[in-house]
């Protein structure tokens, strides 16, 4: 079996930081989301990755290498544009050959891995097998409508008027029949080729699909609200470890981590938190939830349930919370000036304005 990882794409629910920054690069908990779905895919027992890539191919490549670091075997797979996920299938045909593969969107996380659904697939051997979890608001997913059994009788991809409220998990596991069915597909309403449609092929010439309810957590990590919720979601499995330097006026709190190299003065960290190698965090307060990447600055400053990233520097400001902070980003306090209404009024006007 071999997986085919998609990390592609725009990324522009993320954006302004994803107009320079690979999506499936954005740290949780210090480390990129991209190389989670890697190690479950390792720990699965893949060893070949073929790994899909778009406009950010440097940076995928840069960061990933040949994937030795991970265990595994990769090939790079250039698009030229993200044109659906079947897309994806039909570019990487030579690659994937006449094996079973699993195909893993790279911006999202699963906690728990894929090694049972990978065992599961091996022992049954249908078709096609997804994942599905159930979602408050289905429109923005691929959806699966049940029969009585629950077994898979139809699928629709982000639909205006959802059938069911089980939404399709980025994780999608193929026989090579998957080929043939991608290979009748065309664009869909939204000019893509989409891989809910080559399920349905596969589901009206009577092929088997099966789907696994998912149990642990899942989130697509395409918006900074969720991106939030995994760093969360990873820090609280954290253990406590200092190899940085903690001065005596400083209070760590609960589950921190403080990476060799970075330096802690006069602060009060509250856990789970992340201080990355070579940050500075001075007369500053770091509330729980909170991953600061390498190289940061936090001064005179309060930060709470936020991503920050390398390079970033807080200096002087009161406080922070839900936020994602872009590589070499600078905050700082506006300037003071003068309390001033500016107006501009009609004739007749009539104003109130409280002292």
């Amino acid at each position: 079996m071999k997986a085919l990882v998609l990390a592609g794409g725009s990324g522009s629910r993320l954006r302004p930081i994803t107009h320079s920054f690979a999506k499936q690069l954005v740290p949780v908990a210090n480390k990129p989301v991209l190389f989670y779905g890697l190690e479950a895919i390792r720990d699965a027992g893949i060893r070949e990755v073929g790994i899909v890539v778009g406009d950010t191919a440097a940076e995928i490549r840069a960061a990933v290498g040949d994937g030795s670091r991970f265990g595994l075997e990769v090939t790079y797979l250039p698009q030229d544009a993200p044109r659906g996920l079947a897309h994806a299938v039909l570019i990487a045909r030579e690659y994937l050959g006449d094996d079973d593969f699993v195909m893993y969107l790279g911006d999202n996380f699963i906690v728990g891995g894929i090694a049972d659904l990978v065992e599961r697939f091996r022992e049954e051997r249908p078709e096609a097998q997804i994942m599905l979890t159930r979602v408050s608001d289905p429109r923005a997913f691929g959806v699966a409508e049940l029969d009585d059994a629950g077994r898979v009788v139809a699928l629709e991809e982000k639909p205006e008027r959802p059938k069911s409220e089980m939404a399709l998990v980025g994780v999608y596991l193929f026989s090579p029949a998957v080929h043939a069915a991608v290979a009748e597909l065309r664009p869909s309403r939204r000019g893509e080729l989409e891989i809910t449609d080559a399920i349905q092929w596969l589901i009206e010439r009577g092929r088997r699909v099966e789907s696994t309810a998912i149990t642990g957590y899942w989130k697509d990590t395409g918006n900074v609200t969720d991106m939030l919720e995994v760093n969360r979601l990873v820090l609280e499995g954290v253990e406590p470890c200092v190899e940085g330097d903690v001065d005596a006026a400083s209070e760590l709190i609960g589950r921190v981590v403080v990476e060799k190299g970075a330096r802690v003065a006069g602060s009060r960290i509250v856990g789970p938190a992340v201080v990355g190698a070579g940050s500075d965090i001075r007369d500053s307060y770091v509330g729980p939830f909170t991953s600061i990447d390498r190289d940061c600055a936090v001064l005179d400053s309060e930060i709470e349930y936020s991503i920050v990233l390398r390079g970033a520097s807080i200096d002087g400001v009161g406080r922070i919370e839900c936020s994602l902070i872009g590589r070499e980003a600078q905050v700082t306090p506006a300037p003071r000036v003068p309390k001033a209404h500016r107006l501009v009024l009609g004739d007749h006007s009539k104003v109130q304005i409280s002292k």
